[in-house]
């Protein structure tokens, strides 16, 4: 009689599963850095109210968090190709829509909905910078991006690391979704492997627990970046971004 818990297929699963966490890790720390740079375009158009884009921006952050992930997911996988065949018969060109990797449409998906999500959060750090900062600075004949890079990304940084963190760990999590572009990860590794032994709960457990364990890690390398950044009592001294900082009388 077959065994209804196997504590021994939950470990035998875990190595079989780890070959394909290198995919999950490019899928999660590509789409991070990207919207992330798109994240702060985004900010910056909206907090400038740049004229028409800054409302198309608006449009695309509404759209993309009023959406499900895995609905971005198929209008990507079945929209890219359209928009190739598209310019293929207006312009007479001959991209191989075929030949599009799967791993594209997932970047694509993940990273743009990370820009959407990142750019609120790092709106709201930008504009809780203290204004007298940054009109001192333009007073000293900065442009903006001199006073955005020196003044106001390395303090509003404190504000947004943890909200941050919070959008790497829910993006490693949600890098289970791949599977339905045809990207085989973790995820859709545990599918395969519990197919062929029947053994759902066994690796389903296996791959929680890899997820977890991801999660700690994560988790103590933020705690460990709040507290490099972490705003001192007045008086003391502090360096973010290499600048030094006296909170204590706000000098820079």
């Amino acid at each position: 009689m077959a065994k209804i818990f196997d504590i021994e297929a939950v470990f035998t699963s875990i190595p079989s599963l780890l070959k394909f966490l290198p995919v999950s890790l490019e899928i999660t720390f590509i789409s991070m850095v990207a919207g992330l740079l798109m994240g702060l375009i985004f900010a910056v158009i909206r907090i400038k109210k740049v004229p028409v884009l800054s409302q198309i921006v608006t449009v695309f952050i509404s759209f993309i968090r009023g959406t499900p992930m895995i609905v971005q997911l198929y209008l990507t996988y079945n929209g890219i190709p359209l928009l190739l065949k598209f310019i293929n018969e207006q312009y007479g060109t001959s991209y191989n829509i075929n030949a599009l990797p799967a791993m594209l449409f997932v970047l694509v998906t993940f990273a743009f909905n990370e820009a959407a999500y990142n750019s609120e959060t790092i709106r709201a750090a930008l504009q809780s910078v203290n204004k007298g900062q940054i009109e001192a600075a333009e007073s000293l004949g900065m442009t903006y991006f001199q006073v955005l890079r020196r003044v106001i990304l390395p303090e509003a940084l404190v504000v947004a690391t943890p909200p941050l963190g919070n959008a790497l760990i829910g993006l490693l999590k949600g890098t289970s979704l791949a599977f339905v572009a045809g990207v085989i990860e973790m995820t859709a590794q545990g599918k395969i492997i519990s197919g062929s032994n029947f053994r759902f709960f066994e690796v389903y457990l296996a791959l929680a627990i890899i997820y977890w364990a991801l999660t700690i890690i994560i988790e103590q390398v933020l705690r460990y970046l709040e507290k490099r950044f972490s705003i001192p009592e007045p008086g003391q001294r502090n360096t973010i971004g290499g600048r030094w900082f006296s909170f204590g009388r706000r000098e820079i």
